[in-house]
């Protein structure tokens, strides 16, 4: 494991790497990001007719809707907006820090991106086509096309600012703390994991997809770790969301700027079982391609 790359990431939280400045940072982010929340929700609703008001923010709660779910989207950017916040004001560094060297970053963003174009476009061509059984069709195409530019900017936002706070706050911040690489991978990645931990959609299935995205997590760890950048992490982040959320979505985590519906959901533990295995290896999948395309 080549992770000298990450030395450098991490050396900018090396100034205040104590354990309680991470606890206190962590906290402060979970508020400051609540109220920030809030006064997004305020301001925007507050500008608009009750009803308009109501109705989106009925979409934005479950992204059921397309402006439910760029809101939905673009509130989670706010994380990233709490992390460099606290890392201000509790660790004493730059914001950008969390990222790594910017011009690298955006390189290794595009080399990646490119490979998981190539990745998903081989994917595409393979059978079963439309996962064995036909799927339907969310909005018409033209539609979906005037929207494509601003859901790829909200996926881009969400994807990313979870990344700049899994991967670029605690990560770094443990890795100042802790030499031992199984401290400052497995956390996050636990923290993910419970993030995505979902039984109102997922039923019995919600373990199950906690345990894939702390997978996902310690598969973007190492990668980051070997890349010294969060350009790949966001990379991979990127264009799986986009997959799931802008092109085909799941009818019970349905998103309103998918094109396409899958025929099955995430919450019957037969279909699970099939897609399971499949997850995992798109997964290591893209793992591996992003080595590849940044040679690490």
């Amino acid at each position: 494991m080549n992770y000298r790359p990450h030395e450098a990431l991490v050396a900018p939280a090396r100034a205040y790497p104590q354990l309680w400045r991470l606890v206190l940072g962590i906290v402060l982010a979970a508020g400051i990001f609540l109220v920030l929340t809030q006064v997004l929700f305020g301001t925007l609703f507050g500008l608009m007719q009750p009803d308009t008001a109501r109705a989106l923010a009925r979409g934005a709660r479950d992204g059921q809707t397309a402006g439910g779910m760029l809101i939905l989207l673009g509130q989670l950017g706010l994380l990233a907006v709490s992390a460099g916040i606290v890392s201000v004001m509790v660790h004493k560094r730059q914001p950008l820090t969390l990222i790594g060297p910017f011009g690298r970053a955006v390189r290794q963003f595009v080399a990646v991106g490119l490979a998981m174009i190539v990745l998903l476009i081989a994917l595409g061509l393979l059978p079963p086509y439309d996962m064995g059984e036909p799927m339907r069709q969310n909005m018409t195409f033209g539609s979906w096309l005037l929207l494509l530019p601003f859901a790829l900017l909200a996926v881009l936002i969400q994807s990313g600012a979870e990344e700049i706070f899994f991967r670029g706050y605690v990560q770094q911040q443990l890795a100042a703390r802790f030499n031992a690489p199984i401290i400052w991978m497995v956390v996050p990645a636990v923290l993910f994991g419970l993030a995505h931990y979902n039984p109102g959609s997922a039923g019995s299935n919600a373990v199950t997809i906690a345990a894939l995205a702390t997978v996902f997590g310690l598969l973007m760890a190492d990668l980051t770790a070997r890349a010294g950048t969060l350009g790949p992490a966001m990379a991979i982040h990127f264009f799986n969301n986009v997959s799931a959320i802008v092109v085909i979505s799941t009818p019970d985590m349905m998103s309103g700027l998918a094109l396409y519906v899958t025929p099955f959901g995430l919450g019957d533990e037969a279909e699970m079982a099939q897609w399971l295995p499949v997850s995992f290896g798109f997964m290591v999948v893209s793992w591996l391609a992003a080595r590849l395309a940044i040679r690490a």
